[in-house]
């Protein structure tokens, strides 16, 4: 049994098209490639409903791919347009299908795309966000949809960021937070939500972390003991809670 089959339901007895229509080798223009083994039905068929039998089918006859960039089946062309020449996927930019645009958005060219930053999908804005940069970024920042302003911050020249200090979502500035230069970032210590003040303990230079000290976090403070600068250490080895208290003693501690 080949790799692909291991622990797979797949038979010929469930080949149905997209459509639902069953499936017959005798229907199909590719039958002459049956004998080389690159298509089976069942498994490896490009007519086939199945994701991951259209995909092998494919992964054998990329050569193919061109012929099937107009297919009906939104899932044929979407993995058409993984194998098919990149010259020939401008036109689907404009395809009805986000599955299709986003292969799009991850193939072509970075000038040929940037107007897909408009997309009213946001995981085809995703795909632009994962390829673009320097100051093509700078426009996805404020993007509606937090996870393209999460995916625009991890790439976007770090200055860009302040932008984004203040975002409504928490998972956004935590990004931020990772990637500020100090100047900025010793500006996110008075931040809402705790797991981001952690990301800024995490960052912050030791010797700008005395105003995470009394944090009302236990776990800011925490990863505040590990790292501050040692003058701001007697505070927190008298932490409330013992092991903020105790990482704060042993870094007090003389060494032998």
């Amino acid at each position: 049994m080949s790799a692909y089959m291991a622990g797979e339901p797949d038979t010929a007895a469930e080949a149905l098209d997209w459509q639902g229509r069953p499936l017959r080798c005798q229907d199909c223009p590719h039958e002459d490639i049956h004998a080389e083994g690159r298509c089976d039905l069942g498994k490896i068929c490009v007519a086939d409903r199945r994701r991951k039998r259209i995909d092998r089918f494919f992964s054998q006859n990329a050569a193919l791919a061109a012929r099937y960039l107009d297919h009906p089946y939104f899932e044929v062309r979407a993995l058409a347009a993984k194998h098919a020449s990149v010259f020939l996927l401008t036109p689907l930019k404009d395809d009805p299908e986000p599955d299709v645009r986003v292969v799009a958005a991850a193939r072509l060219p970075l000038a040929r795309i940037r107007d897909m930053r408009f997309d009213p999908e946001a995981r085809v804005r995703i795909a632009l966000a994962e390829r673009m940069e320097g100051n093509d970024l700078v426009a996805l920042l404020g993007d509606s949809d937090y996870q393209v302003r999460i995916a625009a911050a991890r790439r976007a020249p770090p200055d860009a960021l302040v932008y984004l200090m203040h975002d409504p979502e928490t998972d956004v500035r935590r990004v931020v937070a990772r990637r500020l230069p100090q100047g900025h970032l010793a500006r996110m210590v008075n931040d809402d939500d705790p797991l981001v003040r952690v990301v800024v303990a995490e960052h912050l230079e030791p010797e700008r972390l005395a105003p995470l000290v009394a944090d009302p976090d236990m776990r800011v403070r925490f990863v505040v003991a590990e790292r501050i600068d040692p003058r701001f250490l007697p505070a927190l080895a008298e932490d409330s809670v013992p092991p903020v208290a105790e990482v704060a003693r042993q870094r007090l501690a003389p060494t032998s």
